[in-house]
């Protein structure tokens, strides 16, 4: 086919997939514009803390004691380095390294830290995701508290072997003898609009499949410093990815105090009757999304909302006593949908909750494609399919 018929199909076929994505599915019976009177996005979520008042209502913040101390407004570029900065200040033995980290790195999370600790404490690593890997495990197997990042998530493969062959073996290897429980790696990971095949990848369900790592994802600063503490804490090595777009865009009232929030231990959010909705990071916007245009144009209909914050270990047991009430499992994520995390969400469950499902496990995913650049809304979860998939599991 000549290449300018080639790119007519391309066009008339994005074309089709543009106007699906602006209407319902062949199952809905109004054709009403989803997303109309509604304010969307992370600027106008109301699971972000951004007063006092809503810090001082946490009931997780207020069983850590911080709820009524000191607050400062920060973003979750912010919130990550104060929690290092309390990490550095109460723990001699922890050091942070990485590509560029020495002048803030390139997202900013570490600036200022060189010069309050020092460049023994704070340094720049070569250009090698293997070697920071393998430098973060020696020094961790030696004691040390040890905060390596990966620049971008989708350059965390080179360190894959030492990650998953080391790292997560060394303790069960050794017989308990040694341990490398003083490792966290961080890493920005997901899509941040622009950035491509190269810098928008999700690659947290190659290590959800690893026994002796865990992985984390926050979905904003108040989670992301109480849980970066908990990860850094924690006696086995960790896996911190942190979804990029939310540095600036997800804005809290963060206690300024220590504090720290469980791992594995998934936060319902939302409570509801209807259908069990679940997600991580910053996929947690959209489904806010999704379900507040859901109960607009189905009422009576409530939607329950779960974040898992932590993906290995997850908290099955939350999500599973949610659907048993619920009967509707809606899971979503912006890693491609085969093999991804969301099947074992999805596995899990229908062995769990098999009896009381009424409908199938939906699960709204990215494409499996690599991730598109000009395209990236189309590859993108957005609010609109998972509200499409929402309707679908309640009219079933």
């Amino acid at each position: 086919m000549p290449r300018s018929a080639t790119a007519k199909v391309l066009l008339a076929r994005l074309t089709l997939s543009s106007k699906s994505l602006r209407s319902f599915s062949s199952s809905v019976d109004t054709a009403v514009e989803p997303i109309r009177g509604l304010d969307l996005g992370v600027a106008h979520s109301k699971l972000l803390l951004r007063t006092v008042a809503s810090l001082r209502s946490s009931a997780e913040l207020r069983a850590q004691g911080v709820s009524e101390g000191d607050s400062r407004k920060m973003n979750m570029c912010q919130a990550i380095n104060d929690a290092m900065r309390h990490t550095l200040a109460t723990d001699d033995t922890t050091v942070v390294f990485g590509e560029d980290v020495a002048f803030g790195g390139v997202f900013r999370c570490s600036v200022g830290l060189a010069d309050e600790f020092g460049a023994e404490r704070i340094f720049n690593t070569p250009l090698t995701e293997q070697g920071i890997a393998g430098f973060a495990i020696g020094m961790a197997a030696m004691g040390h508290t040890a905060v390596a990042e990966i620049q971008f998530a989708d350059y965390i493969f080179p360190a894959f072997d030492q990650l998953v062959n080391e790292a997560a073996k060394y303790r069960y290897r050794s017989g308990g003898e040694f341990s490398v429980g003083g490792l966290t790696i961080r890493t920005p990971c997901a899509a941040v609009g622009h950035g491509g095949h190269y810098h928008s990848q999700s690659p947290e369900a190659f290590f959800a499949h690893v026994p002796g790592l865990k992985v984390v994802v926050p979905r904003s600063p108040v989670q992301a410093k109480g849980l970066l503490l908990a990860a850094i804490r924690d006696p086995n090595p960790t896996l911190f990815f942190e979804p990029k777009i939310l540095y600036r865009s997800a804005v809290e009232q963060v206690p300024i105090d220590d504090y720290v929030l469980p791992l594995s231990k998934a936060e319902v959010l939302r409570p509801g009757n209807d259908v069990t909705v679940v997600g991580y990071g910053a996929q947690m916007y959209a489904l806010e999304n999704a379900i507040q245009m859901i109960e607009r144009d189905m009422p009576g209909v409530t939607c329950e909302l779960i974040d898992l914050r932590t993906i290995l270990p997850y908290d099955a047991e939350t999500v599973a006593q949610s659907v048993n009430r619920t009967g509707r499992l809606v899971v979503a994520h912006e890693a491609p949908r085969t093999q991804g995390f969301a099947a074992e969400l999805a596995a899990e469950i229908q062995e769990r909750c098999f009896l009381r499902l009424e409908s199938p496990v939906e699960r709204v995913c990215g494409l499996f494609v690599p991730h598109p650049l000009v395209f990236e809304r189309f590859y993108m979860p957005c609010a609109v399919r998972v509200y499409e998939a929402i309707r679908r599991t309640l009219t079933y």
